[in-house]
């Protein structure tokens, strides 16, 4: 009988541990950097989701219409940022003025000679950079040529912004009409 006396020595023990550290570390690496972008992207999701579901603007204060003879000659509304809600450039907003016959669609090249701008409650009559701003208001005129809005029509503005959720104004003209005067309409 022959003895066998080889023997498993401290340096090569030391060599495979290291190799298991090694694997182990890339591995948890790879692992942690797989989660970690997954975890970037789905809150990108949410914030995107939020973003295009919310309207970063509001109406403030009454929509009024202006009669000539027996139909609406303007309709007029004031517009600022809801609470917590980031600029919005006007130049992109569209307006669609519709009823149950008729919809016309209205640019900001359509109706900005007719806009007025507030800022901290002073009429400063345009911006620089037409964007809606924190404190800010503008007052938005538009004319309709197509669309006939007579006395009892319900009709809607719906405001379009390039980001976010369109902002529809659903209101009825007064049961009467006169020349010449302003209405507040619900």
């Amino acid at each position: 009988m022959m003895r066998n006396e080889d023997a498993f020595t401290g340096l090569e023990a030391a060599i495979v541990l290291i190799a298991f550290i090694v694997v182990a570390a890339v591995f948890s690496y790879v692992v942690l950097g797989a989660g970690f972008f997954t975890t970037q992207k789905s809150q990108e999701v949410v914030h995107t989701g939020v973003a295009q579901a919310s309207s970063n603007m509001e109406v403030s204060g009454p929509v009024v219409i202006q009669a000539s003879s027996s139909e609406v000659d303007t309709i007029t509304f004031y517009l600022q940022l809801a609470a917590g809600g980031s600029p919005i450039d006007m130049q992109k907003v569209t307006y669609v003025v519709s009823t149950k016959d008729d919809l016309e669609t209205f640019t900001y090249a359509d109706i900005s000679a007719d806009m007025k701008w507030y800022k901290d409650g002073k009429d400063v009559t345009t911006t620089a950079n037409n964007l809606l701003e924190k404190f800010e208001f503008v007052k938005v005129t538009i004319t309709p040529d197509v669309v006939s809005i007579t006395a009892n029509d319900k009709f809607i503005v719906e405001i379009r912004p390039d980001q976010g959720a369109a902002y529809p104004l659903e209101r009825n003209a007064p049961p009467s009409l006169e020349d010449g005067k302003y209405y507040e309409v619900y």
